[in-house]
């Protein structure tokens, strides 16, 4: 004989929210918050929640650790509206630095040094990082000297603009260079 075993599987909605609202509380006391900051006690969640519908406010868990939870008055569309405009408006304020990357090769002619060391500038300008790298080929590898001199000169010619981080370092078969803004070394001090 076989039994029809019908197993009930339930989905959990995850949510993004990190509260707990209203009839989500399953905890029997809380310590209550007015919604001016004003401490009311402990009680019952269900007397809590009845004076949140008393003044047509919710009711949201805002420290569940405690012992009893801290519960808070406060209408949370409103609050969540005004946390995703506070997140929105410092995302808008901050800036990314990148890292933005400049290649030559030992033999460079003037011409094309000037216009890596223009675009270079730029990109120093806009408050990005630059690394600067000189790509050694074949033979190239017995003269890391002259690698090493045209990025000290390189690092020469932005260093009105920008401050060099660490001395040439020869990795593998490219050696390079980072160069920081000014501006933003200055404004860290």
């Amino acid at each position: 004989m076989y039994v029809n075993v019908h197993v009930n599987w339930r989905c959990f909605r995850i949510s993004k929210q990190g509260h707990q609202i209203n009839e989500e509380i399953r905890d029997k006391e809380v310590r209550l918050v007015s919604a001016d900051g004003e401490q009311l006690g402990i009680m019952s969640s269900r007397e809590a929640l009845e004076r949140a519908a008393e003044q047509n406010l919710d009711l949201v868990k805002i420290s569940p650790t405690a012992n009893p939870p801290v519960c808070k008055l406060m209408d949370y569309g409103k609050f969540k509206f005004e946390q995703t405009k506070r997140e929105k408006e410092a995302r808008k304020n901050q800036h990314v630095v990148e890292i933005k990357e400049v290649r030559m090769s030992p033999g460079i002619d003037v011409n094309d040094f000037n216009v890596k060391l223009r675009n270079a500038q730029k990109f120093l300008a806009e408050g990005n990082r630059v690394k600067v790298t000189v790509r050694f080929r074949g033979r190239e590898m017995a003269h890391t000297d002259i690698g090493r001199g045209l990025l000290l000169k390189f690092a020469e010619q932005c260093s009105e603009v920008a401050a060099l981080d660490k001395d040439p370092k020869l990795d593998g078969r490219h050696m390079s260079i980072f160069l920081s803004p000014k501006i933003a070394k200055e404004a860290k001090k």
